[in-house]
């Protein structure tokens, strides 16, 4: 918290930037800092995460992908998915998003294809305000693990793109941000 706190502004942005991608949002919590604690920062989080307009949502819904599914997803359930994101792309012109933070990893799959499916139904005021929310947790759950040191949860891989502050882990390999979905493989991102 003391080096989010003290750090330039430019790279408590960039460290923001890899839990919701808004400039606005990052902006506006990097010019409210110090905070006095995690819990501080987090409400100041949900408050500018709520007073995103719709431009703001439009960025930070650019960046974001899919929940990490488990290796052991059988292809059909992957393509099910894949179908279903598809789907809710072309019905609301932006990437499905949903926190599933405390869903089992067993469980991911069918919370994600339940929720999408039951999004689909909304009319696109009642998504926005959905697709918001959603966001919102996503950030809260993203900052808290960065600023925790705590290991990133699969369910709330950062915005595509991110650059974690903390830099790559150990012998990982760097991979080119993509605009571009990732392909439907059942060990990966769908």
């Amino acid at each position: 918290m003391e080096h989010f706190n003290t750090a330039p502004p430019d790279e408590a942005r960039r460290t923001l930037l890899t839990c919701l991608h808004s400039t606005r949002w990052a902006h506006r919590l990097t010019a409210h800092r110090p905070y006095p604690d995690l819990p501080a920062l987090l409400a100041a989080a949900d408050e500018a995460a709520y007073d995103l307009g719709p431009a703001d949502l439009t960025e930070a819904l650019a960046a974001e992908r899919l929940p990490v599914l488990p290796a052991q997803t059988y292809a059909a359930a992957t393509m099910a998915l894949s179908a279903a994101a598809a789907a809710y792309e072309a019905r609301f012109g932006h990437t499905f998003v949903i926190c599933v933070d405390g869903v089992a990893p067993a469980e991911t799959l069918d919370r994600v294809l339940a929720a999408i499916r039951s999004r689909l139904a909304n009319d696109p005021e009642d998504e926005r305000v959905a697709t918001a929310d959603e966001l919102r947790r996503l950030a809260r759950q993203r900052l808290g693990e960065l600023l925790r040191g705590a290991a990133p949860n699969p369910s709330a891989a950062p915005p595509r793109g991110a650059v974690d502050p903390r830099g790559p882990a150990p012998g990982a390999r760097q991979k080119a941000p993509s605009r571009q979905p990732p392909a439907a493989d059942p060990s990966v991102h769908v």
